[in-house]
């Protein structure tokens, strides 16, 4: 990821920005899927969120089409963590949030950038995976 954003490519990507975000949004997935303070349902969806982040077969397979292949897991996340705001203490987000803007705004970022990083037809997959 470091090479390509580094590359002419990666500097120019409208996206890259959000693709930084990855590392980060994964961390937290992992954390708040142990902490006792998340609700058992929210549980259930970081780790469908984190089996599709780790997966090397989803709807825009990063083997394929490099760091961009991230998109896709990149909303999914966001759609998760962005369902459990109103379940759970945005702190404990914060808590675990390993990057450095806020996490509740980077959240809201993407979610309102999702439409334009992938298809409509990609995000209506990764909302049925969650039940939406």
């Amino acid at each position: 990821m470091h090479d390509w954003l580094e590359s002419p490519e990666g500097k120019n990507h409208q996206w890259a920005e959000y693709l930084l975000f990855a590392p980060d949004l994964f961390h937290l997935l992992w954390k708040l899927s142990g902490d006792p303070d998340v609700d058992k349902a929210d549980k259930g969806k970081l780790v469908v969120a984190i089996a599709y982040f780790i997966s090397p077969i989803d709807l825009i397979p990063e083997a394929i089409v490099g760091p961009v292949g991230y998109l896709d897991d990149i909303a999914l996340a966001a759609y998760v963590l962005n369902s459990m705001i109103n379940r759970t203490d945005p702190e404990v987000l914060r808590r675990h949030w390993a990057g450095d803007a806020d996490v509740l705004d980077v959240i809201k970022r993407i979610l309102a950038s999702a439409d334009k990083m992938m298809s409509v037809n990609i995000l209506n997959k990764l909302k049925r995976l969650l039940g939406k």
